[in-house]
């Protein structure tokens, strides 16, 4: 019993409808059917009947929601197998799609190379430089309001709000 549990609490992380939710939804919805038939038998209250319709209704669509998903995902790991067949590609988990270029060996290791046959040979351009890096001054960086004339401000408001 603990097991299913414990079972439940993984599967809902898992993504997807796992067999132990399923089987915890339905014997929910099977637990709340038992309840709407109890109170419909001590009210005779067509409230009851109508609930009961709508609990099954739910949970006939829940359960073939889940149905619908399972074909789905059978489908759908179908046309990956017939695609790692028809291309040949080993089953695993860390599959890529097409070729994959074989990795080139950068100029940058080899001895005597320039920056720019580095660039040309990892396919990549080189970045000019467009102009010089000006160092600010000090007045330029700091802001002409401060943060303590900001709150003097509100302050000034507020008392003529406040008259």
């Amino acid at each position: 019993m603990s097991s299913f549990f414990v079972e439940l609490w993984e599967g809902i992380f898992t993504p997807g409808p796992t067999p132990t939710i399923l089987k915890a939804t339905n014997i929910t919805f099977a637990a709340l059917q038992l309840v709407l038939l109890s109170l419909l038998a001590a009210t005779y209250s067509v409230h009851f009947v109508v609930l009961s319709v709508l609990c099954g209704g739910l949970w006939w669509s829940v359960n073939w929601f889940a149905r619908e998903l399972r074909v789905a995902q059978a489908q759908e790991e179908e046309k990956q197998q017939q695609r790692k067949h028809k291309l040949g590609v080993p089953a695993s988990d860390t599959e890529v799609e097409g070729r994959v270029p074989a990795r080139r060996t950068s100029a940058r290791n080899k001895k005597g190379a320039s920056a720019a046959a580095a660039a040309k040979a990892d396919d990549a351009e080189p970045v000019e430089a467009r102009g010089e890096l000006k160092q600010r001054s000090l007045a330029e960086s700091m802001s002409s309001v401060s943060t303590e004339d900001e709150w003097e401000r509100v302050s000034e408001n507020e008392r003529e709000k406040e008259k």
